[in-house]
């Protein structure tokens, strides 16, 4: 594997990272199933890409991107708790309906931002993994902390154990629908970030990425465990960048890029087999 090669795995890790954080807060910490990602994703992008093609700020972009895909994260809960849905069938539903939101906040199924300044368009790939790191950081140190509050600890007693959260006067409907506001709000983030580090958004940008997120927290929880909180805010971090430097490895021995999503299945399925076996 070459140096640019490696350098730009890592760059697309990075950005994974942010998405494996988004899964793990519904899967891990609510045990709550979730595919809004596969929607809010694309929607982050879709309004971060208009926004930055309309004259705004990149920062502005990401703000806008974040709320909106945030919402939708909460209207996944809505859905789920008013209309008592499937939490899996919920965001499938709101993913399918965001498809054409996109197409109507983009207005083409495609925006070109090569033109216009984006936060990673510098151009250097060292400056722009120093820049999504710092980005890693601002989102994930307050999640960080968060969990070791008093609200971060029910919310992780919603997640454990619901019928006990509520014995204790704490409403679970309230921490699904904040834990899913703040995974919707990070699915948004990674969404604006990619269209800013490919200057280019698609229609289609986002499918299959909740199968990407689980690999990457997959790999990572086997790799480093996750019997303590400290393990399990790691694992997502480990696991996109190995996964994402896999990826990389595989097509440098001549695989080609429309094999990566069975490429991806296979490892998902690897995985769940050690993870069987141990």
């Amino acid at each position: 594997m070459t140096l640019d090669l490696f350098l730009t795995g890592l760059l697309q890790g990075l950005i994974l990272t942010i998405i494996a954080y988004a899964i793990m807060v519904p899967f891990r910490l609510l045990n709550f199933a979730d595919l809004t990602s596969e929607g809010a994703y694309p929607l982050g992008g879709a309004v971060a890409a208009s926004l930055i093609s309309g004259g705004f700020s990149p920062f502005i972009a990401i703000i806008g991107a974040v709320l909106s895909s945030a919402i939708m994260g909460i209207g996944t809960g809505l859905v789920y708790l008013r209309f008592k849905v499937n939490s899996l069938l919920a965001g499938i539903i709101l993913s399918t309906m965001v498809y054409s939101i996109n197409l109507r906040i983009m207005g083409k199924p495609n925006i070109a931002l090569f033109d216009n300044l984006s936060l990673l368009s510098s151009g250097n790939i060292t400056v722009n993994i120093f820049l999504l790191i710092l980005a890693i950081l601002l989102f994930i140190i307050p999640l960080v902390l968060f969990l070791y509050t008093d609200f971060g600890l029910r919310l992780r007693a919603v997640g454990l154990n619901p019928d006990f959260a509520t014995t204790q006067n704490i409403l679970p409907s309230r921490y699904i629908l904040l834990g899913l506001f703040f995974a919707g709000s990070l699915s948004g983030f990674a969404g604006s970030l990619m269209v800013q580090l490919q200057n280019y958004m698609d229609i289609g940008m986002g499918v299959g990425i909740v199968i990407h997120g689980l690999a990457s927290l997959m790999i990572g929880e086997s790799l480093i465990g996750t019997k303590t909180l400290n393990r399990q805010l790691f694992a997502p971090l480990v696991g996109a960048l190995i996964y994402q430097q896999i990826q990389g490895l595989a097509l440098s021995f001549g695989l080609e890029p429309s094999d990566l999503k069975f490429f991806t299945g296979f490892v998902v399925l690897v995985v769940i087999a050690i993870q069987k076996k141990s």
